[in-house]
């Protein structure tokens, strides 16, 4: 997609996302500075976690009424996390961790040991040593992503530290104002372009609902579509193509059959095509 296109001094980004990794957001960042000279990010709604990393690397971000990022905090299942009652992994985050130690340090009465002692039980020791690197990582792609467009490396540290660690929950809204408090160009979106995302979130929305199909209470069907991504007359899209099926004597859902893929539909001499859509 980007490949057939010139390079322009401006793009615009649409960006409405819960979320997913923050090293594919350094990744696209530096894709797109290939070809644009500067990148405006339109944030009609929710632009969560990995999401408001891939924002930073936008010179401006415009932000509608319902418009809000969040913090970057790192949060990591690890193959040795806690399990939950489903015998799933839980998600050990950084700041938990780091709360829970203040709290012993301040409440501890003399000759209790040390709060390692008591979280070891709890969380594995590895486990908590991936979460702190991890944390580290998660301000590193931060400033990263940031020195695409800000000289100032002073303020991006401090930026990127304020994501990670001054908000008290991973999902906590930040809205416009906030935006603009800590140091982001953020402005207001002009009404009649935040109007027109609203009703092309709500066209996605219709494409991306869930589609699962239940044979009985162990097994089900997904066929839903998770991420859509879309330029001037070509889409890709991942479609979940897979059934699942829950294992009684291990309390966990597996998957099974997949055939989940990326696909493609581009409109070529004026015919559309569509097709699986490879990447390794």
């Amino acid at each position: 997609m980007l490949t057939k296109t010139k390079v322009s001094d401006t793009l615009y980004l649409f960006i409405k996302s819960f979320g997913g990794n923050g090293c594919a957001s350094l990744r696209i960042i530096n894709l797109l500075r290939r070809y644009v000279n500067k990148i405006i990010a339109l944030i009609p709604l929710e632009c969560e976690s990995a999401a408001t990393m891939l924002a930073l690397g936008a010179n401006e971000i415009h932000m509608g009424a319902m418009a809000y990022l969040t913090a970057v905090d790192t949060s990591l299942t690890h193959r040795l996390s806690p399990v939950d009652k489903n015998n799933a992994s839980v998600s050990v985050n950084q700041d938990e961790l780091g709360r829970v130690i203040k709290l012993w340090n301040e409440e501890k009465q003399t000759g209790e040991g040390n709060p390692y002692q008591a979280l070891f039980p709890y969380v594995h020791p590895l486990v908590i040593g991936a979460v702190d690197r991890a944390s580290s990582l998660s301000i590193k792609l931060c400033k990263e992503i940031l020195s695409y467009h800000m000289t100032n490396e002073q303020e991006a540290e401090q930026i990127s530290n304020k994501l990670n660690s001054d908000y008290p929950s991973h999902t906590y809204p930040i809205t416009f104002h906030e935006a603009k408090r800590i140091g982001l160009q953020a402005k207001p979106m002009d009404p009649k372009i935040d109007e027109l995302l609203l009703k092309l979130s709500g066209l996605y929305s219709e494409m991306g609902q869930k589609a699962q199909t239940d044979f009985d209470e162990f097994n089900y069907h997904d066929n839903e579509i998770l991420n859509i991504i879309e330029g001037s007359d070509i889409q890709f899209y991942y479609q979940v193509d897979k059934d699942w099926h829950y294992r009684i004597e291990e309390r966990r859902w597996v998957a099974l059959n997949d055939n989940s893929s990326w696909r493609r539909m581009e409109i070529v001499n004026g015919q559309l095509e569509e097709g699986i859509h490879h990447i390794r």
